[in-house]
């Protein structure tokens, strides 16, 4: 009994100093982390690092990096034409030359790897590999030119459908007694598209102290559109020679209004020539199928019987 007492009493006295010695006030870490926060925190040299956001601690240096050799692949005259495609897609302000060259040395660098990934994996010949991550990076280079091209040919899409009506907008409420300025002002303020907006940018660039006539220049040489391109033209001639513009308009809004039922019709007539591929290569053989089959199997069924 008397050993008993003793193991019992020395297992105590063993877990009260085991406490005592692992508690965290007496470990080096936590008097080093208690000293620190009684001095105030961390010192602000040791957070002003961790305290940059990440797209200037590594998005910054790295498009930095990839505009050097995104500008040598591009040429002298990538920017320019960058800046080009940019007008055209009606890219948000965010987007410049510098920034798409970086996106497209990314976007190679990631199609390369993707593809060396993905041609390791299928295991084809050396050869065969090679063009597999030449592809890969050739496409992913031009991706963000193709995305581009696609957005500015949806813009302006959007922009050949719209006009007509944005025209008879602007027409009606110039021969309701208001000037052109306050016309157009009228129509971006009351519509929305990619229209609304080139409006609106002519608009500002009027305040800004450019004359409407290279103001609205520069909307037709924001964009490749004939239409668009045709009323600006006489618009800038009616403003050159005093021409009333609510003639002018009205001229405008007829020979819009015959073009566009002119393209319908265009495309009515292109549809049986467009149609023929899905019809013979998908229709008519199910329709074979639906018709011939049933006499098919009979034949079998009665051959075999």
């Amino acid at each position: 009994m008397a050993v008993l007492v003793v193991g019992v009493v020395l297992l105590v006295v063993s877990l009260v100093l085991l406490a005592l010695a692992t508690r965290p006030e007496s470990s080096g870490v936590a008097r080093s982390l208690a000293l620190v926060e009684a001095m105030g925190g961390p010192p602000k040299v040791m957070t002003d690092e961790l305290d940059v956001p990440f797209a200037k601690r590594v998005a910054g240096p790295l498009r930095a990096r990839t505009l050097v050799l995104g500008r040598r692949l591009v040429g002298a005259d990538g920017p320019a034409k960058l800046r080009r495609k940019l007008e055209r897609a009606g890219a948000s302000t965010g987007w410049d030359p510098e920034r798409v060259m970086s996106a497209k040395v990314i976007a190679g660098a990631a199609g390369l790897v993707v593809s060396l990934l993905l041609g390791l994996v299928w295991g084809p010949g050396p050869v065969v590999l090679l063009l597999v991550v030449t592809g890969g990076a050739v496409v992913g280079f031009l991706g963000p030119d193709l995305w581009l091209y696609q957005r500015a040919y949806d813009r302006e899409e959007r922009i050949r459908n719209e006009l007509a009506d944005a025209v008879d907008l602007l027409t009606i409420s110039v021969e309701s007694g208001l000037g052109f300025d306050a016309a157009l002002q009228q129509v971006a303020s009351n519509t929305e598209g990619p229209l609304a907006e080139e409006f609106s940018r002519v608009l500002r660039e009027m305040q800004l102290g450019s004359g409407r006539g290279p103001a609205l220049r520069a909307l037709g040489e924001r964009s490749d559109l004939d239409d668009l391109k045709s009323f600006v033209s006489a618009l800038v001639q009616a403003d050159s020679f005093g021409i009333p513009v609510g003639q002018v308009l009205r001229v405008q809004t007829a020979e819009m209004r015959v073009k566009r039922r002119q393209r319908a019709e265009e495309k009515a007539q292109q549809l049986p020539v467009k149609i023929t591929v899905p019809l013979i290569f998908c229709i008519l053989p199910c329709l074979f199928i639906a018709v011939l089959g049933p006499a098919a199997i009979t034949i079998m069924e009665g051959g075999l019987a």
